[in-house]
């Protein structure tokens, strides 16, 4: 979540970025699922936007970070 949060606080990063990352991190945060299932719908955000062509390539390469640490989440 940290480093989603210094997506989200990134002023170069475009504002659909921005939002998709704060969508994952609520998405995180949900206690009312299991935590496979947060990072399985946080994944799933990210990987929309991350093919987006607006997307700084520091940024791009933050949120493939994200999604890999994302996808060793199991119950």
């Amino acid at each position: 979540m940290v480093l989603l949060q210094k997506v989200v606080n990134d002023t170069s990063v475009p504002r659909n970025i921005r939002r998709a990352a704060s969508d994952a991190i609520r998405s995180l945060q949900d206690p009312a699922l299991s935590p496979a299932v947060r990072a399985a719908n946080a994944t799933a955000i990210l990987d929309e936007i991350s093919q987006d062509p607006n997307m700084p390539s520091q940024t791009r390469i933050s949120i493939w970070n994200v999604v890999s640490i994302l996808e060793t989440i199991r119950d």
